[in-house]
């Protein structure tokens, strides 16, 4: 029985070595496969280094991160048959010690599981612990208002990951979003209420570059899941308009009254569209 896991990867040497040590951490037997987007940092020569530890690995131009991983995966399940849980690891992320084994047991544990889900902590750009990420067990309501999910932190059945076809290659931002919702609907995302991975905060990820087109996607999504997209979501992006996106800024009062004015009137405006 094997974990497959695969590694999305661009101009990430500095990360992609821990992220790779993480994935040794575990008594249960875990393939990997390193998806590097034709890196110019160096990262092709540390993954040629550690090809042997390695099920599959590429570098070159791809079609993005989503396609990336649905490859990994797919060329680790044609040559481990034996594949029965699959997840994806960002280059930047990290399993914490132990964490891949307490999600694939939770699945064991729990049969009626497709997805186990546990807790992350924050890493800042060096490596220092900087807080935990916000995570639940999945509710459909919840979810629509937020991701509460870390994506690090999960661990997907192979027979779910193939039923639903894997991510979305068309998204970019919120692929894995998509995914929860679309598995949800086939049945159980399970919680488990340890830490099991890590994630990393730092100015080159795509979370903070390119919130405009997260904030699209992941109310598209919402929409599509529920009609209607939670007021939530406007405040939100007002209010990341109005400061930009840190995480545990506290804006001053004047910039929250502006983005809330703003949320308003986008709220107002998009409900009488789709009317």
């Amino acid at each position: 029985m094997s974990v497959a896991i695969a590694v999305p990867s661009l101009n990430q040497r500095q990360f992609l070595g821990p992220a790779l040590d993480s994935l040794e951490r575990s008594e249960v037997r875990v393939v990997r496969a390193v998806l590097d987007a034709g890196s110019a940092d160096g990262s092709r020569e540390l993954i040629e280094a550690r090809a042997s530890e390695l099920g599959y690995w590429r570098s070159e131009p791809d079609a993005g991160q989503a396609a990336a991983v649905n490859e990994g995966i797919a060329r680790l399940c044609a040559l481990y048959p034996d594949v029965e849980a699959v997840g994806w690891l960002n280059s930047d992320d990290v399993f914490l010690p132990g964490g891949i084994d307490r999600l694939w047991q939770a699945l064991v544990d729990h049969p009626d599981w497709l997805v186990a889900c546990g807790r992350a902590t924050l890493l800042s750009e060096n490596g220092e612990q900087d807080g935990e990420i916000e995570t639940e067990p999945f509710s459909p309501e919840r979810f629509a208002r937020a991701c509460t999910i870390c994506q690090p932190a999960t661990l997907v059945r192979r027979s779910a990951w193939e039923r639903v076809g894997g991510l979305d290659a068309s998204l970019h931002m919120c692929f894995d979003y998509d995914l929860w919702w679309r598995i949800g609907r086939q049945g159980t995302i399970g919680y488990v209420d340890a830490f099991v991975a890590a994630s990393r905060d730092h100015g080159e990820t795509k979370t903070r570059r390119h919130r405009e087109q997260y904030f699209q996607e992941a109310m598209a999504i919402v929409r599509r899941e529920r009609q209607v997209v939670p007021w939530h979501w406007y405040i939100s992006r007002a209010m990341e308009r109005q400061t930009g996106f840190e995480v545990g800024r506290r804006p001053p009062v004047w910039r929250q009254v502006k983005a809330g004015a703003e949320a308003v009137w986008s709220y107002v405006r998009e409900r009488r569209h789709a009317l």
